[in-house]
């Protein structure tokens, strides 16, 4: 049976941790239709509609639209003119990720301490208010055209922020049983990946939680090193990837082409049964890489006895890998956009702290069979 050593979160509890986090807020997606990707994460996904931001609210450059399960928030944000921000960013990017929202309970100390260690400012603290009460939010620059923005929301208790309204259409799909962002993973640039991990450690207090260099996650073909960077309560965590050499171009490297830069790789989501929520993905279109039969037939004896039976996890492609702490289950939808860029990964954590090591050649081998394909590897 493989198991995975884990490199523990440094702490020194002498140390005060300068940024405390509650966790993720929200993740703010600029996309070319606001409208529609609601639509489609209600659909495919099970997203249920909560708030609705635009001209009829009186915005005049964007219009927003909020969808949750669980913890999960997704804003979906498009441009009403042209020649704007959002535009551009939807121009050189495609749909993909721009706002990591962390939740804080001091949007103004959250800033100072990040700046004053280094980071760039992306919008200096502003209090945003309505009827309901306030909200703080501050935010910093991090790799590519990512932000992170600081929500203190203590003192509000509106539907999400100043300036949205609720929500409410009859069009309302049952969820898929989705809970929380278990992780997000960022794509950076060549001999970039120490540098950010730097950022991570030295602007926000994070820590090193594993490790994985181009020996570990390699193929005939490819080749990535992966850093993973943990908050201290270990409720935020974000692995780090950047190319390696290998004989063809990496995944990596074909998202770095088509999205124009580093940027979010995929969002990992965690659910508590994950054949239940996967056969409900299944079921309202969304797809999954596929790995070989043959990953199956010695899985038992790798990662030893787990609740699941392996006969329903083999048709429905979940892959199975075991640390010190327990398993866990995990699978990779294909790109949601037209770009070979932004996924989804549906985790379930079943004591496992881990990332899936195991799975990373089954895995990066199924990407290699896509990227053929598409003509890009």
């Amino acid at each position: 049976m493989e198991t995975l050593e884990l490199t523990q979160p440094i702490t020194d509890s002498s140390t005060e941790d300068f940024l405390p986090l509650n966790g993720t807020d929200y993740l703010e997606l600029y996309v070319g239709n606001a409208r529609q990707s609601a639509h489609y994460f209600q659909t495919a996904f099970g997203f249920q509609p909560v708030a609705h931001a635009g001209l009829a609210t009186g915005l005049r450059d964007r219009e927003s639209y909020l969808v949750q399960q669980g913890k999960i928030r997704l804003v979906l944000t498009s441009p009403l003119h042209g020649d704007s921000e959002i535009g551009r960013h939807i121009d050189q990017h495609g749909d993909g990720v721009r706002v990591v929202a962390l939740w804080v309970d001091d949007a103004r100390k959250a800033f100072d301490e990040t700046t004053k260690r280094g980071a760039k400012p992306y919008m200096e603290p502003v209090r945003e208010q309505d009827d309901t009460g306030y909200v703080v939010r501050s935010g910093i620059h991090i790799y590519g055209d990512t932000v992170h923005v600081f929500v203190e929301r203590n003192d509000y208790t509106g539907v999400f922020l100043p300036g949205y309204q609720p929500w409410n259409p009859t069009y309302r799909p049952a969820d898929v049983g989705l809970n929380y962002v278990d992780h997000m993973v960022g794509n950076v640039g060549w001999h970039e990946m120490n540098q950010w991990m730097a950022f991570y450690h030295d602007v926000m207090g994070f820590q090193q939680l594993v490790s994985f260099d181009d020996k570990d996650i390699s193929t005939d073909y490819t080749a990535l090193m992966s850093k993973v960077m943990s908050n201290g309560n270990g409720r935020v965590k974000f692995p780090i990837n950047e190319p390696a050499e290998g004989k063809k171009k990496s995944q990596i490297e074909e998202y770095l082409d088509f999205y124009g830069g580093p940027g979010i790789q995929h969002i990992a989501v965690a659910t508590d049964n994950i054949v239940e929520t996967v056969l409900a993905l299944r079921d309202r279109g969304v797809e999954f890489l596929t790995v070989p039969e043959t990953y199956y037939e010695h899985l038992a004896d790798r990662i030893g006895k787990i609740d699941e039976e392996i006969d329903t996890l083999r048709p429905l492609g979940i892959l199975v890998d075991r640390d010190d702490e327990g398993y866990l289950l995990q699978i990779f939808t294909k790109p949601i956009c037209p770009r070979p860029t932004l996924f989804f990964e549906i985790i379930q954590r079943k004591g496992a702290r881990s990332f899936g090591k195991g799975n990373f050649k089954a895995l990066f081998e199924a990407i290699e069979r896509e990227q053929a394909l598409r003509g890009t590897l």
